[in-house]
């Protein structure tokens, strides 16, 4: 971060000449998202949403290398046009009166360079400048029509666009997101704590999840939307029309047991061209570790565990720890018992969003 920091601040070193970023959203938020259905079963493990389908960097690049083409070809028409607007006109004395004049900006000098959080960019600053929404509590970008399920992605160019205005900060006095994280991450207003984040938790975090956070993380085994799930603006959410955000049937609700099971090989094989991939099979263990240690006790969690010992130390540390509170539970018969954080949580999507509950 701080290595970039300057570039973060100024785009036109990424691209030099740059006049304008055109900042745009992609909707990926699928149909039949099973919220509440997934988080309220145990036995279950929750993947972030925008994780279920297909890796959208790639998307999101394509269709951003799209428009900067579609610009270039619009400013090349724009250009043949003058030029035989030109041609009906005394082009002597046109060309005596522009003498002294700056040269015009052509088609064939338009540079543009797409970015997909690939690079050193603010883009939920750049998002909230371009109009597209406002930074939340949860320090998201959202779209009073839209909520924020939806990626950000930036188009650099050296054109001298209109400038469009911000959005309104629309968020009032509610602290839903604040109040409803499991782990307390959000720790003041667009103050976002990572090491207490469940996101980072899942997905950035190389070695042993602190053992203070592990209970809190219930069935997440990849990421966490609750920041998302309870804000009211999310009640206008859109749902993608892109094929490849599709869930892959394995990640949309799967057994905790099932994806537990899963070799190196079959977790490669079935998270390729998937953002979850980058974080491993050992990691995906991990998660899954602790998912299975804060579910109710079943004989068979306690086998599945047992059965991974000794791959690695790490792994081992979270296997132990799993099978003490699977043991633990069998000992005092426990049943679940949801925090009031997760009820609450439950009855907000099945009330504001049965769509996707």
């Amino acid at each position: 971060m701080a290595r970039h920091g300057m570039l973060r601040a100024r785009p036109h070193e990424l691209l030099p000449g740059t006049l304008r970023v055109i900042s745009v959203r992609m909707n990926y938020l699928p149909a039949k998202a099973a919220f509440a259905s997934t988080l309220n079963n145990p036995e279950l493990g929750y993947v972030s949403r925008y994780a279920l389908g297909r890796d959208y960097h790639k998307l999101l690049r394509q269709r951003l290398k799209k428009l900067g083409d579609q610009i270039q070809h619009y400013c090349l028409e724009q250009n043949n046009l003058d030029r035989h607007d030109l041609e009906l006109h005394d082009l002597e004395q046109h060309d005596s009166e522009r003498q002294g004049q700056p040269e015009q900006h052509t088609a064939s000098e338009i540079n543009f360079r797409p970015f997909v959080d690939s690079a050193p960019i603010m883009e939920r600053s750049l998002a909230a400048k371009a109009g597209i929404g406002w930074v939340g509590k949860h320090s998201l970008i959202l779209n009073r029509d839209a909520g924020s399920w939806f990626f950000l992605g930036e188009l650099l160019i050296d054109l001298p666009l209109p400038v469009d205005k911000p959005q309104e900060e629309q968020c009032g006095r509610c602290v839903a997101c604040m109040t409803t994280c499991p782990t307390g991450a959000i720790v003041a207003p667009y103050t976002v704590d990572a090491r207490r984040c469940i996101s980072y938790l899942t997905i950035e975090l190389e070695g042993a999840i602190p053992e203070e956070f592990r209970p809190l993380m219930g069935n997440r085994i990849y990421g966490c939307d609750d920041c998302q799930l309870i804000c009211p603006w999310n009640r206008f959410s859109q749902l993608t029309d892109e094929d490849d955000f599709s869930p892959r049937a394995v990640l949309h609700t799967p057994q905790l047991l099932d994806l537990f099971a899963w070799n190196e090989e079959k977790f490669l094989r079935v998270t390729e061209g998937s953002a979850i991939r980058r974080i491993g099979h050992l990691r995906w263990l991990r998660n899954i570790s602790v998912a299975l240690g804060n579910a109710p006790y079943l004989d068979s969690i306690v086998l599945a565990l047992e059965t991974r010992r000794g791959l690695h130390p790490m792994l081992d540390e979270h296997i132990e720890w799993a099978i003490s509170q699977q043991l633990a539970r069998r000992a005092t018969q426990a049943v679940e018992v949801q925090l009031p954080q997760k009820k609450r949580l439950i009855r907000a999507i099945e009330k504001g969003l049965p769509r996707d509950a």
